[in-house]
């Protein structure tokens, strides 16, 4: 059985104070009291085992009255108190992602999202958020922008090329884990550029390098079959000899062969999206941004 905790001193931020309540050597609790009047609850978790020592999390529940400045000032009390008192050098919470309030209070008192804990069933998602002893003060100019790049969204960045042979057909890959054959390309890497990416993925994927020769368009793709949405840049890659494809080494865990396709067999072995973009291609040149039409979702119609 664990003992119980030495009592805390109470923690204090002008009007605002963190009342020590019953806990354990693993647990620490503090009633949250603003003006006299108790709004909430905040405990602090050791993690199992070693990590404990260094290690915890911290939850908390507050009525809807202080709002998420209040909020945010007992936590940043709390979080002080683990990393000055308590030793810890990682604080984290999971908070429910139909929370806002609990999300805004959390990323004020100092805590960075890092990415979503899934739940099963009907069970709301938890956001986890968490903090290191080192990280620069909430309020400095560092850390805000820390925090604030953390919650933004993230999109998914694709790069693909149209490369032709001298008859005007397109490149397109045979790929191992889909049926439809793509324009050749991947995801772009964080960090990296459009057009870095693609040459990149050439070169992994077909063994070749190629010279970007400008932007054909700037496709936007809906979500689709279990995919978020995500901004596929498609290129221009010029005018080769057929013979190219001779050179290519490619990488056999994700490319099975590659074809040089004419139109009628775009439509017949391409994806939806591919086809689309390159019928429009065909007719006539594409805007700098577009969006792609919606198209069929076998996920989503087999759960109608």
């Amino acid at each position: 059985m664990t003992e119980p905790a030495e009592p805390t001193a109470s923690l204090r931020d002008d009007d605002l104070v963190l009342e020590p309540t019953s806990g354990a050597d693993d647990l620490h609790g503090f009633a949250v009291v603003y003006g006299g009047d108790r709004i909430g609850t905040v405990a602090l978790q050791h993690a199992h085992g070693k990590a404990g020592r260094r290690l915890g999390s911290m939850r908390w529940n507050f009525s809807s009255g202080p709002g998420a400045m209040v909020a945010s000032r007992a936590l940043r009390i709390a979080v002080e108190y683990a990393f000055d008192q308590l030793g810890w050098t990682r604080i984290e919470a999971r908070v429910p992602a139909d929370d806002p309030l609990g999300l805004r209070a959390a990323s004020i008192a100092g805590l960075r999202r890092e990415g979503i804990a899934r739940s099963p069933g009907d069970a709301e998602d938890l956001v986890l958020l968490g903090r290191i002893v080192d990280d620069p003060p909430a309020f400095s100019r560092e850390g805000f922008v820390a925090i604030l790049n953390a919650g933004l969204p993230r999109k998914r960045v694709i790069g693909q090329g149209v490369l032709r042979d001298r008859d005007g057909r397109v490149l397109l890959c045979e790929l191992t884990y889909k049926r439809e054959w793509d324009l050749p390309g991947g995801v772009v890497e964080v960090g990296e550029s459009p057009a870095t990416g693609l040459v990149r993925e050439l070169e992994e994927e077909l063994g070749i390098t190629v010279e970007v020769n400008g932007l054909v368009t700037m496709n936007w793709l809906p979500p689709w079959s279990r995919w978020d949405d995500a901004c596929l840049f498609v290129f221009d890659l010029g005018v080769v000899d057929a013979e190219l494809v001779e050179q290519m080494v490619l990488q056999r865990t994700e490319i099975a062969a590659v074809h040089w396709c004419d139109l009628d067999l775009v439509r017949e072995r391409a994806t939806l999206a591919t086809t689309e973009l390159l019928e429009s291609l065909a007719d006539s040149p594409l805007p700098a941004y577009r969006e792609a039409p919606r198209q069929p979702d076998p996920v989503r119609d087999q759960a109608r």
